[in-house]
């Protein structure tokens, strides 16, 4: 195993609301969470959360592609740790805490749509007596116990790497931009800071970062469709999520059950929705949808279906990712949108390198990006949905007198597209997971 180093930072708070539904099937719940934004409480301006976050975001794209390259195409598809950088994943996650063990240790962790395993940073897993205070210490839980290599979890669960050392089932795998071993174990998990939930039995990973570091949270939290995850563990049939701005830097709700209902909230436009799709080539670790079509205002761009849509062998395709904060889309179709901003949008290309973005505009002398006006871009879905990004959701201000596009590209050989947590912002976005539905609607999120 890796040398570990770890960041240690206070844990954030959280307010979550539980309602406990008892059916004639047995106990479920409904679920309110108010995640927290991933720079709360840390001291740094808005362009430099900007900043980070959109150098987390090409570092998690590129692990993404990696990690469809690598399962589709094997060894010749995957990139060296040389061509894969690392960022804080906290750097654009929003997390939540809940209690882990018996008695409960409150922990943070990062809710994110592309990963599926729980895990958390665990004490178990150190060679020493120090015990940081983001660890988890299964030594102060009577509910803790390791998971065999016969376990169905160890089984079935999707791994960078998976063997069996004295019956437990160990694992190395990779989160976006960061990288974390440990071995599967089953915990008892409550929900609620008030009314409390309890879930004994839940599979998750005790482990450890092996790369790349979390910005003060625990662990993660997966919500993938993926067989590790959450929503797959507890059978949840539907979630949704509605982010505030990211420059506001307000908590976000979290809603889980029938509290995931569109129709229960005032929308600032139509509730529209298209597929939830697999992929053919790997348990489908992604939401992905049928992208088909962009348009830049009332202009449908250039941009064949065929280099948007998922490959027969996997490859392409398009996701929607909590943990990310740009856009990504292939080659062809960047080079469509890059074209029509820049005869769009009446401003100077900027002659200077920004690291992270691939255009930016000059903004006129003492002005700020909320003087711009620009047209919507719009993604057309299969099925005829289509959501509208306002400027705010796929431009972004890095530094002042800099207005850069929040898209960037992916390759058009095996690429995925990413619709990221800024195209997402005031957007609520539904996973109708039992029904293989994506629904959203523009919302003014800090109004749920």
């Amino acid at each position: 195993m890796a040398r570990h180093h770890h960041l240690l930072l206070p844990l954030l708070s959280l307010l979550i609301t539980v309602v406990v539904v008892v059916t004639a099937a047995g106990a479920s719940f409904d679920l309110r969470a108010d995640l927290n934004h991933p720079y709360a409480g840390i001291p740094l301006s808005t362009t430099e959360t900007t900043a980070r976050a959109a150098r987390a975001s090409k570092a998690r794209a590129a692990r993404i592609t990696a990690r469809l390259a690598r399962a589709v195409l094997g060894s010749k598809g995957a990139l060296s740790s040389a061509d894969v950088p690392l960022a804080p994943l906290g750097d654009q996650g929003h997390s939540l805490t809940v209690g882990i063990g018996t008695p409960p240790q409150p922990r943070t962790l990062i809710a994110d749509t592309g990963s599926d395993l729980i895990w958390t940073q665990c004490a178990a897993r150190r060679q020493h007596r120090e015990r940081p205070p983001l660890y988890y210490d299964p030594g102060r839980s009577s509910s803790f116990a390791f998971l065999p290599c016969g376990s169905r979890l160890c089984q079935e669960g999707q791994f960078s790497f998976k063997n069996c050392t004295g019956n437990q089932c160990l694992y190395d795998d990779v989160y976006g931009s960061a990288e974390a071993d440990g071995a599967l174990a089953s915990e008892t998990f409550t929900f609620g800071a008030h009314s409390k939930v309890t879930f004994p039995g839940l599979g998750f990973g005790c482990g450890e970062l092996s790369a790349g570091s979390l910005v003060g949270a625990s662990g993660l939290i997966g919500l993938s469709p993926g067989t590790l995850s959450l929503i797959s563990q507890l059978s949840i049939p539907k979630f949704s999520y509605c982010l505030t701005p990211f420059a506001e830097r307000k908590t976000s709700p979290l809603l889980f059950g029938s509290m995931a209902d569109l129709k229960k909230y005032k929308t600032k436009g139509p509730i529209q929705t298209t597929s939830i799709l697999s992929n053919p080539a790997m348990e489908t670790a992604y939401y992905y949808v049928p992208l088909v079509g962009l348009s830049l205002g009332t202009k449908r761009l250039r941009v064949p279906a065929s280099s948007l849509a998922m490959k027969p062998d996997g490859t392409g395709g398009t996701i929607v990712d909590s943990g990310s904060t740009l856009a990504y889309l292939p080659e062809t179709a960047f080079e469509a949108v890059r074209k029509a901003v820049v005869e769009t949008v009446r401003l100077p290309v900027a002659d200077v390198t920004v690291e992270d973005y691939e255009l930016c505009f000059a903004l006129p002398g003492g002005a700020a990006m909320s003087a711009v006006e620009t047209p919507p871009l719009v993604l057309h879905f299969d099925g005829g949905a289509a959501m509208a990004l306002n400027r705010d959701n796929y431009f972004q201000e890095p530094r002042a007198g800099l207005m850069c596009l929040a898209v960037g590209s992916s390759p058009d050989d095996f690429g995925v597209s990413i619709i990221g947590n800024v195209q997402q912002q005031n957007m609520h976005v539904l996973f109708d997971v039992r029904n293989q539905k994506f629904s959203f609607a523009p919302t003014q999120c800090d109004s749920i």
